[in-house]
């Protein structure tokens, strides 16, 4: 069976380093570029996961440990984009709640 090219099981699922404070002036990633460039790779986890299931399903030549590996990565990495999203929206809420 040959393997899905676009799909890298063997790279580890790693989420970008936060920016420390101070690094904006020194020409670092803001916390937007850093916000925007994590969504970007779960959307790439999410297209290849697809990818790789049309692919088994009409009935291409595929590894379905690959195609299930690849699967999971991207669930889990839109379960993390969101558990981030509810913190960050819990935050909101209670700076927005403060009274001045």
């Amino acid at each position: 069976m040959s393997t899905i090219n676009n799909i890298s099981i063997n790279q580890p699922l790693a989420m970008p380093t936060a920016p420390k404070i101070g690094d904006q002036a020194a020409g670092g990633p803001s916390f937007k570029d850093v916000l925007v460039d994590s969504i970007q790779q779960v959307n790439t986890m999410q297209l290849q996961a697809d990818q790789a299931v049309e692919t088994m399903f009409s009935g291409g030549e595929v590894n379905p440990a690959e195609v299930l590996t690849a699967v999971q990565k991207a669930d889990l990495a839109f379960r993390l984009t969101m558990q981030m999203r509810n913190k960050l929206m819990e935050v909101y809420q209670e700076i927005k709640d403060i009274r001045i």
